[in-house]
C-alpha cells in the first residue's frame, strides 16, 4: 500500500512529491500518464518565476530542472491513466486503465485546468508565439504594444483591465452585444481609457508568420470584416477542470466541489474526505501559477505528512 499517490505531474504535483519524500515518506508514486511538467512547459519564455531569469530557456527547460531535483528523494513516476478514485474504508483504491487497482493511505490530486480553446483558425498554430490564455504570464511581453483580448465574462474583463496597464492598448472583444462579467468589473473596463470594447464582434482567424502573431481578422453582426494589426490575443473563453477522477459511479464527486466542479479546500488543501487533499489548479481560487501550485503542492504534502503520523 503506498503511503501517498499523487495525481498529476505538473507544478503542484511535482512540488508535493518533493515534500512528502524529502520528509521522510518512503513509498510515494505520481501518476502522470505523460512526461511530468504541466501546462508551463508549452510557454516559450519564463519570466516572472523568482529566481529564474534565463530568457534562453523555455517552459520545458524550466520544468525538466524541477523534475529532476523532485525525483532524486525517491519519488516513483508511473505513467499510469488513473480512472477514478474511490474511499475504502480509511484508505483509496485507485482504479487504473489496463491494471489492477492499487491501494494508498492518502492522496493529493494535482491534476489542474485546461483552458478552453475558441475554436479560432490559427489558434492552436500560433499558441504560445502570440495566442495566451495568461495575461499575467505573458502581459509583460506587450509592454507598450496592442493587444487584444477575446471573452466576455470576469476573467476575460479582469484580464483585460490588467492588461491595459502595461500595454498601449487592449480591444476587448466579445461575440455578443453584452457581457456576463459584474457590473462593476464592466464599469471599471469601460472607463479605461486605453481598452476599446467591440461587441456583436467574432474572431474569425488569426494571422501570422514564422516570427508569431501579426494580426487577427474580425466579422461583426452585420457580416462586415475588418483586420487588426496586432502581435498578441488573449483568449479567455472559460476552463475545463481535470476533476474526472474525482466522480463517482452515480456520476457525483468523492469530494465537495463547486459549481464550476473546482474542488473546495480549506488553506491546507484538506477536501472534504479524509486523507483527500487537492492542489493547484483543480482548486477552488486558484491564481494559476507556477509558483502559486508550487506552493499548494508543498502545504498539501507537509499536510499528508501530518495526516499520517495521527494514524500511526
Amino acid at each position: 500500500m503506498l503511503d501517498c499517490a499523487i495525481i498529476g505531474g505538473g507544478p503542484a504535483g511535482l512540488t508535493a512529491g518533493l515534500y512528502t519524500t524529502r520528509g521522510g515518506l518512503k513509498n510515494v508514486v505520481l501518476f502522470e500518464k505523460g512526461l511530468p511538467g504541466g501546462q508551463i512547459t508549452q510557454s516559450s519564455e519564463i519570466e516572472n518565476y523568482p529566481g529564474f531569469f534565463d530568457h534562453t530557456k523555455s517552459g520545458m527547460d524550466f520544468m525538466d530542472s524541477w523534475q529532476k531535483q523532485c525525483f532524486s528523494f525517491g519519488l516513483e513516476h508511473r505513467m499510469d491513466e488513473v480512472l477514478q478514485i474511490q474511499k475504502d474504508g480509511e484508505n483509496f483504491s485507485i482504479q487504473i486503465a489496463g491494471k489492477d487497482p492499487v491501494l494508498a493511505k492518502s492522496i493529493i490530486v494535482c491534476t489542474g485546468s485546461t483552458p478552453k480553446r475558441a475554436g479560432i483558425i490559427g489558434e492552436d498554430e500560433f499558441f504560445g508565439k502570440g495566442v495566451s490564455t495568461c495575461a499575467t504570464c505573458d502581459g509583460f511581453f506587450y509592454k507598450n504594444k496592442e493587444v487584444a483580448v477575446l471573452g466576455g465574462g470576469d476573467t476575460a474583463l479582469e484580464e483585460a483591465y490588467y492588461l491595459s496597464n502595461i500595454c498601449s492598448k487592449v480591444y476587448l472583444i466579445h461575440r455578443r452585444d453584452s457581457f456576463r462579467a459584474a457590473p462593476s468589473t464592466v464599469q471599471r473596463v469601460e472607463n479605461k481609457k486605453n481598452i476599446e470594447i467591440i461587441l456583436d464582434t467574432t474572431v474569425t482567424k488569426i494571422l501570422g508568420d514564422n516570427m508569431g502573431v501579426n494580426g487577427i481578422l474580425l466579422k461583426d453582426k452585420n457580416e462586415n470584416e475588418t483586420k487588426l494589426e496586432i502581435p498578441g490575443i488573449f483568449v479567455f473563453v472559460g476552463h475545463n477542470v481535470n476533476n474526472n477522477v474525482l466522480r463517482t459511479s452515480d456520476n457525483n464527486f468523492l469530494c465537495d466541489v463547486n459549481g464550476q466542479g473546482q474542488v473546495i479546500v480549506n488553506l491546507k488543501m484538506h477536501t472534504s474526505v479524509e486523507g483527500l487533499f487537492a492542489a493547484g489548479d483543480i482548486r477552488i481560487d486558484a491564481p494559476k501559477q507556477v509558483i502559486s501550485a508550487a506552493g499548494d503542492g508543498a502545504i498539501a504534502a507537509l499536510e499528508v505528512i501530518s495526516y499520517l503520523q495521527e494514524r500511526s
